[in-house]
């Protein structure tokens, strides 16, 4: 037999040994969107269990979205009111120009994957014209009372390829029956039915837990588990965000996340009443500071991925005011807060209001392009050699990267392959120039991405050290990029 045959047959049957050799080896359980941790179970347990605690499927994709807008639009808009108390006249709501197509196909090209609408804020008044109440569009002159503001934007989105997403106030200060919790409750899920059925896929439901009086004088008491359970009938592969248990709301609403993030956190949702023991015994809430620290680990026995959504407003309101026009956030805030939100382990989402002409104000238009630009330039280029190669690092040990020569670079992005959990808890950032290693940033967790600035430096080789994590880490995207300095030049009220 000649060497060329013996090497062919030699390498065949090495092959085979390797493919029987992985197909035998246990492959590491994880636990989707929720781990219960056995009674009396030991620190160590419950740390390796929640390490191997994953996002569903739609989790992973919100996260991956990044930026999102939210369009708080309705008769507020008209009105120069925040919160309507339900009793302004429909016939205020009469945007002139409204065009959806405007609102998406810029937010598009700033770089959004996914717009949020306001169908109903908390004075009831409905976007589009719903079978449930007349105070909505209908009973409005705006296209003689045959408007359909979110099917027109329903439509704009599937032209521009964008996701759609619905807020809807469980709070109604117009309807007769709130506060009748049972009659309401019907009425809301009425509501809920005509848009997760007449408005195709909807990616993202978001429920604030704003609660008030009805006219009868009594709280109204939302039936939770009866929404949640229309919702995944109607709408399974959506995600629900702040009332429900796919996304949490980060606590504050300045654009803020926190220093260390955990989406594999010990908080319930708030939906999930059976546990609100549970978060009062851990002392935890939507502002709480820690939300998965080894300590929290320790005395629960339950955890959840449950990542963080960071709201906030371009202007100082939430709804349109002209007089805020020279409020809009300057794009050295706007910068500012998408480093401690999306870079930051959470999802940024940007209230970018449509104004009483119903377009988006050209002032915001102009700031979200300057933010795309910014960002789209900053992070064209990564000075580091291979660093989107998924490599896998133990507590106490180092990635190591070549860095391109004669670079410039001010910032580090860093990521983990949450498909495999988040566990990261302390990290060192050490670059290599002239001749030895220095310090040059250090940071707690990581999750789906974590960005971190620094003063401007010329490295020649960059080096990750994990020193803290729940067990191996699984780094996913390591990045040396340069952002350009900015100054903040508008103030707020």
């Amino acid at each position: 037999m000649s060497c060329n045959k013996l090497l062919s047959r030699y390498l065949l049957i090495v092959a085979l040994l390797t493919l029987v050799s992985c197909s035998s080896q246990p492959s590491e359980t994880l636990y989707t969107k929720c781990v219960q941790f056995p009674e009396g179970a030991s620190l160590d347990t419950k740390i390796d269990m929640i390490s191997r605690l994953v996002p569903t499927p739609q989790q992973l994709e919100w996260q991956q979205m990044e930026l999102t807008a939210f369009l708080h639009f309705g008769i507020n808009t008209f009105t120069g009111n925040e919160w309507g108390d339900g009793n302004d006249d429909p016939q205020l709501f009469n945007p002139s120009a409204l065009d959806c197509e405007q609102w998406v196909s810029s937010l598009c090209d700033a770089g959004f994957k996914m717009v949020i609408l306001t169908a109903k804020h908390h004075d009831g008044f409905c976007l589009w014209p719903t079978a449930t109440t007349e105070y909505s569009v209908k009973s409005s002159p705006w296209r003689n009372g045959k408007g359909d503001v979110v099917r027109e934007l329903r439509e704009a989105c599937d032209k521009h390829g964008m996701k759609f997403g619905l807020y809807l106030s469980p709070w109604d200060r117009n309807a007769e029956c709130y506060g009748n919790s049972p009659e309401y409750n019907k009425f809301y899920m009425a509501q809920l039915s005509e848009l997760l059925t007449n408005y195709g896929e909807v990616h993202e439901i978001w429920l604030d837990g704003a609660c008030g009086e009805g006219p009868n004088g009594r709280v109204q008491v939302y039936d939770w588990d009866s929404i949640f359970a229309l919702i995944r009938n109607l709408q399974p592969h959506a995600v629900t965000a702040i009332m429900g248990d796919d996304v949490r709301w980060v606590g504050n609403e300045g654009g803020l996340g926190r220093a260390t993030e955990w989406s594999a956190t010990l908080i319930a949702p708030k939906s999930y009443t059976h546990r609100n023991s549970a978060n009062i015994e851990l002392g935890l809430e939507e502002m709480s500071e820690d939300l998965g620290s080894r300590n929290l680990v320790a005395k629960a026995d339950e955890a959840y991925w449950y990542p963080s959504e960071v709201d906030v407003s371009i202007r100082p309101g939430w709804f349109f005011h002209p007089e805020q026009n020279s409020e809009v956030r300057s794009l050295a805030n706007l910068v500012d807060i998408y480093f401690r939100s999306v870079g930051c382990n959470s999802t940024l989402l940007l209230n970018i209001p449509p104004d009483s002409r119903g377009l988006l104000h050209e002032v915001d238009v102009e700031r979200v392009k300057e933010l795309s630009e910014y960002l789209r330039a900053t992070f064209a280029e990564n000075m580091v050699v291979n660093g989107d190669e998924a490599r896998s690092v133990a507590i106490g040990e180092s990635l190591e990267y070549d860095v391109v020569i004669d670079s410039t670079v001010n910032t580090l992005l860093i990521q983990e392959d949450i498909s495999r959990g988040q566990r990261v808890e302390d990290f060192m950032v050490e670059i290599y120039s002239d001749g030895k290693w220095r310090c040059v940033a250090e940071a707690t967790t990581i999750g789906y991405k974590r960005l971190l600035r620094f003063e401007e430096l010329h490295p020649e080789r960059l080096r990750i050290t994990i020193r803290g994590a729940r067990g191996v880490a699984n780094i996913s995207n390591v990045g040396l990029f340069y952002a350009e300095p900015l100054v903040d030049d508008v103030k707020m009220n």
